[in-house]
């Protein structure tokens, strides 16, 4: 008898692939969703790691020529046509303000630096939609993927003991099947949340780092700018 039971648990295919075509539609679409769900957490985990390096690279570069003693309006005339980083933009945006500020007299309109730091912080603020930008979407995943896998495991648990029922016997070879369908949706709903939440805090801190060192830059920009607006006015 035991010896029955094992050949025909034997005889089943549990194959990723044969467990998941002998789910039922429901749990087959739970675990498509969690799979598509899985697929696009690593683009953007690639993405996002790509996007923070190429940021860190472009603002340590700038950052280097900025601080090297070069005229603003040199730099800014080498940079206002190719702005490819964060820094180079709020850098240009600040000091296209202060061109338009500059009247025909060489006066400086009134609230010329109010004008600068809303120009500056409007691309910050864009550069932070930026990189921020789709790791809502691995916190999401990372919470509610386990509960997805969750409902399919139950679900599929369910028709086990339906299919139990329905064959009046509750033996291995029956009950087997069912139960490793089930769990295969509880085991992709952990690899798709696992991966999203590790990934989720790390490039979080990463984008921190990023815009943090932006702002202060930003800062410091602002005063140099702040400067310069009282020395035009000292002359005028």
């Amino acid at each position: 008898m035991e010896e029955n039971l094992l050949t025909q648990t034997q005889a089943v295919d549990f194959s990723l692939i044969a467990l998941f075509f002998r789910a039922t539609i429901t749990v087959k679409l739970v675990m498509l969703v969690l799979v598509a769900a899985s697929f696009w957490s690593w683009s953007i985990i690639i993405q996002k790691s790509v996007d923070y390096r190429r940021a860190k690279k472009d603002k340590g570069l700038f950052l280097e020529e900025f601080w090297s003693g070069i005229p603003l309006e040199e730099l800014y005339k080498e940079k206002k046509d190719q702005q490819s980083g964060i820094c180079e933009q709020i850098f240009c945006a600040a000091m296209d303000e202060w061109h338009r500020s500059v009247a025909s007299s060489g006066r400086l309109i009134d609230g010329a630096q109010t004008r600068i730091d809303r120009a500056m912080n409007v691309v910050l603020d864009r550069w932070n939609e930026k990189l921020t930008s789709g790791l809502y979407f691995l916190a999401t995943v990372g919470s509610v993927a386990p509960f997805v896998g969750l409902f399919g495991t139950v679900w599929g648990i369910k028709n086990a003991f339906q299919e139990i029922a329905i064959q009046e016997s509750s033996n291995l070879a029956v009950v087997a099947p069912g139960i490793a369908e089930a769990l295969l949706a509880t085991a992709l709903g952990l690899l798709a949340a696992i991966p999203a939440v590790i990934f989720y805090n790390k490039l979080s801190g990463d984008s921190q780092k990023v815009l943090g060192s932006v702002e202060e830059f930003t800062e410091e920009f602002s005063v140099i700018m702040s400067r310069h607006i009282d020395m035009n006015r000292e002359k005028t």
